[in-house]
């Protein structure tokens, strides 16, 4: 199905706003841009679709109040404007939300909340039941408190997550760049690509960082592997100008005619198998022989200890470590059931051979999903 009359007809939507779509340098928040959006989302929701915003401008929000005129370098003060940001952020958004009823519902996720797999459930229940109590989640990264969170491009991935996290059936990605251009779209000759297909159509692209302030940490690379992440799990993906967010929401039958859509490429996976693929954090890695591959990748079986050459890392039995083939490419990422200690003593050997208390999958093929 066409990804634009997919977004049109999404019941549940996801929508990531950038720190440059809804600040200034001099003045903090800009009220005006702010109340653009939330009328869109509004109306969006009025139509009869579920909403999550994906919004940065946190750490943006608390520049002027601190008396800084631009984005500071050391985590320290970041982590202080994000403290006073998103107070100011979540009233701001609570008072615009407020003139069209619309309650609202803060999530501030950090990094464990997206690696750990019983905090990745547990962000999954805190959204799912506000939604169904009609609540508009507005999340946002928890800066206050993110050490290495606090980098390039990172609530675009954060949005692709959460898009999988609610099930959701379409993600916009707002930002300063109507679309995805195979060039700088600054310079002359440059062409706006309408839709991408495939994977394929994107090998011609020369990735540019067009409207990059001070206040932004995002760039279209960053953008392109959000998309590329929520296509390949069923999630059709809109990449628009935040000033064209009306179009960009538009429930026509002929779906929004602004941005990039990018078609689905892949089928819509488990959020365990998500989780492992996109937001776990590894481990450690097995080095795999040909034959394991092959067992692993081709004929979806359980790794077993024969298989095995090679480990490395400091891993016990439940974390997620990388499948590591003969050339060295990471084909496959899963759940280890064996701690880095016991393993060296029983790769290389069939499992016959093994104790019988070590007569298991090292990998159980339920724990495990191909790259």
């Amino acid at each position: 199905m066409d990804a634009r009359l997919q977004l049109a007809a999404a019941r549940r939507v996801v929508v990531k706003v950038g720190s440059s779509s809804l600040t200034s340098l001099d003045g903090g928040l800009d009220p005006v841009r702010l109340d653009a959006l939330v009328d869109a989302l509004a109306k969006r929701r009025a139509a009869g679709s579920q909403v999550v915003l994906v919004s940065s401008g946190a750490i943006a929000a608390g520049l002027a109040p601190l008396g800084l005129t631009k984005r500071p370098r050391d985590l320290a003060t970041q982590q202080a404007a994000a403290s006073v940001g998103q107070l100011l952020l979540a009233q701001a958004y609570g008072a615009s939300f407020g003139r069209h009823g619309q309650a609202i519902g803060q999530v501030l996720l950090t990094a464990d909340d997206m690696i750990r797999r019983a905090h990745y459930r547990n962000a999954q229940r805190t959204l799912e039941r506000l939604l169904g109590l009609g609540v508009l989640p507005v999340v946002n990264e928890n800066d206050t408190v993110a050490t290495d969170e606090i980098r390039v491009g990172d609530n675009d991935r954060l949005a692709a997550l959460v898009a999988h996290i609610v099930g959701a059936d379409g993600l916009v990605l707002l930002s300063d760049v109507d679309g995805l251009y195979d060039g700088d779209p600054r310079k002359p000759g440059s062409r706006l690509l309408r839709d991408v297909d495939a994977p394929s159509d994107l090998d011609a692209v020369q990735i540019a960082r067009p409207g990059q302030g001070s206040l932004g940490t995002g760039g279209m690379a960053t953008k392109i592997t959000a998309a590329a992440m929520a296509t390949a799990a069923g999630i059709p993906v809109l990449l628009a100008a935040a000033a064209d967010i009306d179009g960009a929401l538009d429930t026509s039958a002929d779906g929004p005619a602004v941005g990039t859509a990018f078609r689905t490429s892949g089928r819509r996976m488990s959020a365990r198998r998500f989780w492992l693929r996109h937001a776990a954090d590894v481990r450690g890695r097995l080095d795999l022989d040909a034959g394991a591959v092959a067992a692993v990748i081709e004929r979806r079986r359980s790794l077993l200890a024969a298989g095995i050459h090679g480990i490395s890392g400091e891993f016990v039995a439940g974390d997620v470590v990388d499948l590591v083939g003969p050339h060295g490419v990471v084909v496959a990422r899963g759940v280890v059931g064996f701690d880095a200690a016991e393993l060296p003593g029983l790769i290389g050997r069939r499992s016959r051979d093994l104790p019988t208390e070590h007569r298991r999958e090292v990998v159980h093929a339920d724990d495990l999903v191909a790259l």
